[in-house]
């Protein structure tokens, strides 16, 4: 394995460190994730679709019965 040094200037960086925090991961994994989905050629379309099954996976607590009635919805009748 080898290790890369990326210089940021500290605005990027902090915003990154930002937004590793939120995705509960490091700036380090982001860059990662990043180089492997760029070497593995993967087009947008696909980078997309996978990213669709990952957030339907994390999707837990949905239930169709929750719903409100169209009506409701729309605020019509009121």
């Amino acid at each position: 394995m080898k290790n890369l040094t990326v210089s940021l200037d500290d605005d990027t960086y902090r915003r990154a460190r930002m937004i590793a925090a939120q995705r509960d991961t490091s700036v380090s994994a982001l860059v990662k994730k990043f180089l492997l989905d760029l070497a593995s050629g993967e087009s947008e379309t696909e980078r997309l679709k996978r990213q669709e099954c990952e957030l339907r996976e994390r999707i837990t607590d949905f239930d169709g019965s929750d719903r409100l009635p169209r009506d409701d919805v729309h605020r019509r009748g009121a």
